[in-house]
């Protein structure tokens, strides 16, 4: 069993704890790129300055040059999923500037570092919700979950749900590691790292016919590990609340995972400008409180979510239903 010889010291009892780093705004994408700086800092102002600030506490991931002297390879972590091929390309397109992974995916010069540093906390994260059997949000960028094996792409740089659940079954001797996706595109990456784990439960609710076209509900794992719901357009609570209740808690509490972890991606809002899905913030926190009732053995990752309204108080929302458990 792989260790970080890190202490990760569990938060008090009254507090929600956050991992957040100003690092993660020198993921340069540029001003007009939708995932950009602005999503974070649109959420640590409203954080800061809503009701629950004082149940808040931050935490700095830990840095990749604090795990390298502890004895901790963050790469092996991170090609847990991403070949050796890819993360050297990478590493090198930032050595030169930067440029495109793909047509939507861009990488300034401090890329490379800053999806290192994100996966840190992503393993934060897990750590510090095994410790204190409480829930706790990683908010890091760039997102994960469409990252591939051997590229990034559709803003993702490093599969960061997928590396933190095959991490936590090695390091902390877990049994099982559940993933579940409500950001409004499919979580194509994630389901390839993890489509022949029987210990890895993945599932996913998701705007269909839409990027990136995977999903379907045939798409299922080699051990029926994975649950794809595709929702219409224009779908709201309405419709997602009997999905969750009926499919996505059962499947759940089924698999009895030994930890949650949630991609969270706030672009199912109405208010957000690259998708149709229609629900409303506190929606997020209603399916939240759904969750709590498999185990509160919570991490909550930030995916997507491009309206920084929305996106914020879907944070505030998923926080405070936390807080009420």
């Amino acid at each position: 069993m792989l260790t970080s010889n890190l202490e990760i010291d569990s938060p008090p009892t009254n507090k929600f704890p956050i991992i957040y780093s100003d690092i993660f705004l020198e993921h340069d994408t540029g001003t007009y790129h939708p995932e950009k700086a602005g999503r974070l800092t649109a959420i640590v102002d409203t954080l800061k300055n809503s009701a629950i600030a004082p149940q808040l506490i931050w935490q700095e991931p830990t840095s990749i040059k604090s795990r390298q002297r502890s004895g901790f390879d963050i790469l092996q972590e991170v090609r847990r999923f991403h070949t050796q091929e890819y993360i050297e390309a990478l590493r090198q397109l930032t050595n030169q500037g930067g440029g495109y992974i793909d047509g939507d995916t861009i990488a300034s010069w401090q890329s490379y570092d800053v999806a290192l540093l994100a996966v840190s906390a992503w393993l934060d994260g897990v750590d510090i919700v095994i410790n204190s059997g409480r829930p706790a949000f990683v908010l890091a960028r760039p997102p994960g979950h469409h990252a591939r094996a051997h590229t990034g792409m559709g803003f993702c740089i490093f599969g960061n749900a997928a590396i933190a659940a095959m991490s936590a079954i090695d390091r902390l001797n877990l049994q099982r590691v559940a993933i579940l996706d409500w950001d409004v595109h499919h979580g194509n990456g994630t389901q390839e790292a993890v489509w022949d784990r029987h210990d890895i439960a993945y599932i996913s609710t998701h705007q269909s016919p839409f990027y990136p076209m995977t999903g379907h509900q045939d798409e299922t794992g080699e051990h029926e590990n994975i649950l794809n719901i595709p929702m219409r357009a224009n779908s709201t609570i309405t419709e997602y609340l009997p999905i969750f209740e009926n499919q996505i808690i059962p499947f759940l509490k089924n698999f009895n995972p030994d930890l949650l972890i949630v991609s969270a991606g706030f672009d199912a809002n109405a208010d957000d400008p690259l998708a149709s899905v229609l629900l409303k913030p506190e929606d997020f926190g209603t399916l939240t409180k759904l969750c709590l009732e498999v185990t509160p053995k919570i991490l909550f990752g930030l995916e997507g979510g491009y309206d920084f309204n929305s996106l914020s108080r879907s944070v505030v929302s998923v926080i405070e239903q936390c807080l009420k458990k």
